[in-house]
């Protein structure tokens, strides 16, 4: 990122993960999923998002932690957890002014109180630009999935503050092993979940009922695009959903959808088929996803939208700007 207004706008992410090295050792991404870190992630700083940051021209990327990993820990720790993820990433917007956001992370939501609480501490002293959910919290018959009433309080202070949430698909483990190495649950499951997710908040009456509220999906939102006509017309005309067809489908081109680890060609067919310009925004993965992981599918996006710069534009920083005009090019970041 340089101060020269001369310069053309960089990047913004949307999807980018903070991982600090006491979260790493501390066992709470312990992964069970079968998903291989990079060597070098243990010794993840800012200085190391900010470094690769400037090789790809993001001006600023929204920092967040999306799994519910509080649930590995005893439910008294779960809020001074969350509060000290917070605070570490506010201090990495501090050390480094403008390249940085928050999504922030809420102690498991099932727990209303403690969410809410953290909630409010993130939007009114952290400045955070909004929170980050999974779609799944807990596991078998404990499971509660984001349209269940238990979350209700929570989405209704959401809408009631017009807030910006990232939704990102839980690791959730099958019962059956995964077929291959090379087939983790972060690259064959969690898209899906993301599309769970939000399909449960449409088919719900969720997303309806609080219109307020931004949804950013995660990985151009899995297997959205395909799916929704699926949801909608087998949920209307076969599974009695209150809603209509048209107004699932309307409903599931409410959400925002972010290109980490999607940017294809067949992909953004799908997406631009199904959700309006000003609806699609960038994203990397980064650490999760490696630089040369993340640079291809950054490529693809540019060739995509070569031929039309307004629209490649739109997607890497000014529907973002729409969205958080904090990040207006040219406008510091008030911390």
């Amino acid at each position: 990122m340089t101060d020269d207004s001369t310069t053309a706008p960089g990047r913004i992410d949307f999807h980018h993960h903070f991982m600090p090295t006491s979260m790493l050792t501390s066992g709470l991404f312990g992964d069970t999923s079968g998903w291989k870190f990079q060597k070098d992630e243990a010794g993840w700083t800012p200085q190391v998002s900010v470094d690769f940051m400037d090789q790809l021209q993001i001006d600023t990327a929204i920092l967040s932690i999306p799994n519910d990993i509080e649930s590995r820990l005893p439910e008294g720790k779960r809020r001074h957890v969350a509060r000290e993820l917070n605070t570490l990433t506010r201090q990495a917007m501090e050390d480094h002014p403008g390249r940085f956001g928050l999504f922030a992370h809420l102690p498991t939501p099932t727990d209303v109180d403690a969410a809410l609480e953290e909630l409010t501490y993130a939007f009114d002293v952290l400045g955070a630009d909004g929170i980050t959910l999974t779609n799944v919290y807990g596991v078998g018959d404990e499971a509660r999935s984001l349209g269940d009433p238990i979350f209700e309080p929570l989405w209704a202070e959401l809408d009631r503050r017009r807030a910006l949430v990232f939704l990102h698909g839980e690791q959730t483990p099958g019962s059956n092993r995964a077929p291959s190495k090379f087939l983790p649950t972060p690259v064959s499951e969690t898209p899906n979940e993301t599309y769970k997710g939000a399909a449960d908040l449409v088919t719900s009456g969720r997303k309806r009922q609080f219109p307020n509220v931004r949804i950013i999906l995660s990985h151009s939102g899995g297997s959205t695009p395909v799916l929704a006509a699926r949801v909608a017309t087998l949920g209307a005309f076969h599974l009695g959903c209150e809603l209509s067809a048209d107004e699932i489908l309307a409903d599931f081109r409410t959400f925002y959808y972010e290109t980490a680890l999607s940017g294809f060609e067949t992909n953004l067919v799908a997406l631009e088929s199904f959700v309006e310009p000003d609806h699609i925004l960038f994203g990397t993965d980064f650490p999760a996803a490696n630089p040369k992981t993340v640079n291809w599918f950054t490529n693809n996006v540019d060739a995509y939208f070569e031929a039309r710069p307004e629209m490649l534009a739109r997607v890497m920083h000014d529907n973002a700007y729409s969205l958080l005009p904090r990040l207006t090019a040219g406008t510091p970041a008030q911390l």
